[in-house]
């Protein structure tokens, strides 16, 4: 068996461990506030998780991984196809390492840190500096820090906005029962442009942008209607109290957290498959390629290691963002949900690698804000910045040691 063969084998299964590792870690930013909130158990959250994080991964997650691939390290200025393959197994590997620990040890770091902190360290002991795009790589740290705020942002416009127009108002139940179609539908609009924007079928459709429109607008009517309908039921059986409105939104948040959990699948599968895509392609080619396109077996690869890593250790990492930073209740859960999945899906849109952890802890934090400061565990907070901080050394002097060693023992 060549080089080729054996990092390409040796890749596919670190690829597969980092999936794992991702979603056990990661499945606390989609079902934390619901499980926090008590709207579903933990094990409906790890079902749910797995098949939406799955669905997501495969049909919504191959530009995002384009980017994972080749938008951190330039591999023609590492020089030799072995290294690049085995840089790119390093990163992989030392990345899922790292996941590992923090999710072992219930700690909600950046899958997306992990792996982009593991390629540059790479890329630098290979290449030198000059082989890292600094420049892609500057629009992947502003994301960083635009994602937690601007998930902050819409949380706390979302959770304001309730209060103001439901537990402030007299008739809250029945402001209530308007304004849940209402937010249900809006969901439905951005999980409907980003099918017909971002998965093969939509592509294939070849739509303008009035006919998306109009198929995203009818879909988006009949979640309102159908939403209507439900809730108008399930007013029946609950009381004019603020108790009631909670148990309303208890179901509407199931709704708007699997809208989370199928963004995440979209955004995450590329710090796993990413890496991979690049080595399949110089395996196949033994020699550097122009364009990654991803195939369709290495997402659905991606999204079943997501999936199994979800189930198996997923439970770890809720508490901290379910249930330490503040108190949520069904009505903040939504809001979270929202605010989060709508930062991930216009992250996933653009291309940007952005962290779907950033996102979650900043609708968590903006929910809490909404109630005043004291509302927000900043001690929790700040142990989860520290932790955010030290992934990137950690994974890249993790990558750089391995490659080290991989290269004195196959080079």
């Amino acid at each position: 068996m060549d080089v080729y063969s054996l990092f390409l084998y040796l890749s596919m299964g670190s690829g597969f461990f980092m999936a794992v590792t991702l979603g056990a870690n990661d499945v606390a930013n989609s079902m934390a506030p619901c499980v926090g909130s008590r709207a579903i158990t933990v094990r409906q959250a790890l079902v749910i998780a797995s098949v939406l994080n799955f669905v997501g991964a495969v049909m919504l997650g191959s530009h995002v991984a384009a980017t994972m691939s080749k938008g951190i390290v330039s591999v023609e200025q590492v020089g030799d196809p072995k290294l690049v393959m085995i840089g790119m197994f390093a990163a992989l590997l030392a990345a899922a390492l790292w996941m590992l620990v923090a999710t072992l040890t219930a700690l909600p770091v950046s899958s997306t840190h992990s792996i982009v902190g593991a390629i540059i360290g790479f890329g630098l002991v290979a290449g030198g500096p000059s082989a890292v795009n600094w420049l892609p790589l500057g629009g992947v740290v502003l994301s960083w820090f635009i994602s937690p705020f601007f998930a902050l942002g819409v949380s706390y416009f979302i959770f304001t906005q309730i209060r103001k127009n439901i537990f402030l108002q007299r008739d809250f139940l029945a402001r209530a029962k308007a304004w849940g179609p209402r937010w249900m539908a809006l969901t439905s609009v951005l999980v409907g442009f980003s099918f017909m924007y971002k998965t093969p079928f939509g592509k294939k459709l070849h739509l303008p942008l009035w006919g998306s429109t109009l198929v995203v607008a009818a879909f988006a009517g009949a979640i309102w209607l159908a939403g209507r309908w439900y809730t108008n039921r399930l007013a029946r059986r609950i009381s004019e109290s603020v108790e009631g409105v909670e148990q309303l939104f208890k179901n509407l948040q199931i709704f708007t957290a699997s809208y989370v959990a199928l963004s995440q699948g979209a955004n995450d599968v590329a710090n796993a498959i990413g890496p991979i895509a690049v080595i399949y392609l110089m395996a196949r080619d033994q020699a550097f390629v122009q364009q990654a396109e991803i195939p369709l077996w290495l997402l659905g690869m991606g999204g079943l290691g997501i999936a199994l890593g979800i189930m198996l250790l997923g439970h770890k990492v809720m508490s901290t963002v379910g249930e330490k930073i503040t108190t949520l209740t069904n009505t903040r859960g939504f809001s979270v949900d929202f605010a989060s999945a709508t930062t991930v899906l216009v992250a996933s849109k653009l291309g940007l690698p952005v962290s779907s952890t950033h996102a979650a802890v900043g609708a968590v934090t903006g929910v809490g804000l909404a109630r005043g400061f004291k509302a927000v565990d900043f001690g929790v907070l700040f142990r989860i910045v520290v932790y955010w901080v030290i992934t990137v050394p950690v994974a890249a002097l993790t990558s750089m040691l391995l490659y080290w060693l991989l290269k004195w023992i196959f080079v």
